[in-house]
């Protein structure tokens, strides 16, 4: 008797999507959709057109990074130093690699929890998953790292604006209030998501050899010095990051939870400390100067995201002058510099595809009006199931409806309005409310197809999507248990701001 073979990605994505189509001739309310099948994959190219060109950039300019090999040397010196810390009792005991597993998806669970970082996870896989391998483990320690750390922290987030702010705005609650209870839940969630990594980790990493030292001819040609392409190409940086904070330091207002505050010395602090760290990266070599370009951009995305409200566009802009400036600073020609970027942008060219398809589904859930009907319905079933019950039923709802609508805004959007006042009638604080639409919006991010960022992920990570559901799905599932054990002391404890 043969194997059951899973499909392939896209067979399993236009499978959902025809029955989606099909369920809308039999719920009844709906708009039934036939030929809209097809029609909804261009729809759904054009609706994440925004992520597809971001994802195609992303890749193109990585490609460049990774061809010049700063990010392979740079890797294997961190290591190399970490792994030097061992001679100290404790470290050895903790062990290098679970300390930088635990430190880096502490971080980025941050950034999940404060911003609500998601699309921008899609580069920084690109970066975890070589620093994984070389400390002996796979892909999914790497995608666990950055994406997976991000993810649970915007499951749990405290101060996260495209859940809590929206859901809580649309509850008529005080903007990111609760937060106090939410800071537990964060810390709770992350000590599980840190805990299995490590778990996982520690049963498959195999004993990685380090040397400093790079092996290549073209290594040594570029530890022998960095040659005046790269210095013309820091002239010309600075002169942009020059220009760039005399025109736009002023505007720069941070922005954690209810609080501001205005920074405008933060770009020039950034400019100086790029041109001190620049000018020693350049009297050692070209590739110390490349990763030191990788360093700042990445915070030059952190300070415009936050700063600036950067999204995507900005994003793509700041990576493909990485590429660029890389690609000069390597001694690369013109010709050179696009090829490696068309190179990488093909490479990845099947996560558009991915994308858009996956997009679909969620078109002709809308145009079919199912969501809207599902809704109405699952509100009316919760009259009469009591406190806990009514609650724990929100709270399967909202995951449910994560599968085909993985868009905490757009969800909220559609959501909120219902959930809130029924709260209300069923005597459940709108605050719980709106910690089982975030808990319901968090976790199944990480499993459904729907998401473009998932799917972005785990392209670059190369890694199939059935391969990554039979990985993660006792985990997501593990995750929603706690989630609704989270959710029951709202019911029968004194909470501030519940």
């Amino acid at each position: 008797m043969s194997r059951f073979k899973v499909p392939n990605t896209y067979v399993i994505i236009f499978c959902a999507l025809l029955v989606c189509a099909v369920s809308t001739w039999f719920v009844p309310g709906a708009q039934p959709q036939t030929w809209q099948v097809f029609s909804a994959l261009y729809d759904g190219f054009s609706q994440q057109a925004g992520i597809i060109a971001f994802v195609l950039v992303i890749g193109g300019a990585f490609w460049v990074v990774n061809s010049t090999k700063a990010v392979d040397e740079g890797i294997m010196k961190f290591i190399a130093k970490v792994q030097a810390l061992e001679r100290f009792r404790l470290i050895r005991h903790l062990g290098s690699g679970n300390i930088v597993i635990t430190l880096v998806m502490l971080l980025f669970g941050l950034f999940g929890a404060v911003f609500g970082m998601s699309e921008e996870t899609i580069a920084f896989v690109a970066v975890a998953i070589p620093l994984a391998k070389r400390l002996g483990y796979d892909e999914f320690v790497g995608v666990c790292m950055v994406y997976v750390a991000a993810h649970v922290g915007f499951a749990g987030a405290m101060l996260n604006p495209f859940t809590i702010g929206i859901a809580q705005d649309m509850s008529d609650l005080p903007l990111f209030s609760g937060i106090e209870y939410r800071i537990i839940c964060w810390l709770i969630l992350m000590t599980i998501a840190i805990a299995f990594t490590l778990w996982y980790a520690s049963r498959i990493r195999k004993p990685v050899a380090v040397t400093e030292e790079p092996v290549d001819e073209a290594a040594e040609v570029m530890e022998k010095g960095s040659g005046i392409k790269a210095w013309v190409c820091f002239a010309i940086l600075m002169v942009v990051l020059v220009l760039f904070s005399v025109f736009y330091a002023s505007d720069c207002v941070i922005s954690l939870g209810q609080k501001s505050f205005a920074a405008p010395w933060l770009l020039w602090v950034l400019t100086a400390l790029f041109a001190m760290v620049s000018v020693i990266a350049l009297r050692r070599s070209a590739r110390l100067f490349i990763l030191d370009m990788l360093l700042f951009c990445i915070l030059f995305m952190v300070t415009g995201v936050m700063g600036y409200g950067w999204y995507l566009p900005e994003i793509c802009a700041l990576f493909l002058a990485l590429a660029v400036a890389s690609g000069l600073a390597a001694g690369y020609s013109s010709d050179d510099i696009a090829k490696e970027f068309i190179a990488g942008a093909k490479d990845i060219f099947s996560a558009a595809l991915i994308i858009g398809f996956a997009a679909g589904i969620i078109v002709i859930l809308q145009n079919g009006q199912v969501i809207d009907i599902m809704l109405d319905s699952m509100a009316s079933a919760l009259d009469g199931s009591g406190r806990a019950g009514a609650l724990g039923t929100m709270y399967g709802i909202q995951t449910f409806i994560n599968l085909f609508i993985p868009s905490a805004s757009a969800k909220a959007a559609v959501t909120m309005p219902i959930m809130a006042p029924f709260s209300d009638i069923i005597g459940v604080s709108r605050q719980a409310t709106v910690l089982a639409f975030q808990f319901g919006d968090g976790f199944t991010n990480m499993i459904t197809p729907c998401s473009g960022v998932l799917m972005a992920v785990l392209s670059v990570a190369r890694i199939p999507y059935e391969k990554w559901f039979r990985w993660i799905w006792k985990f997501i599932l593990f995750l929603i248990l706690v989630g609704f054990l989270l959710l029951l002391p709202t019911l029968f404890l004194n909470l501030p701001g519940f």
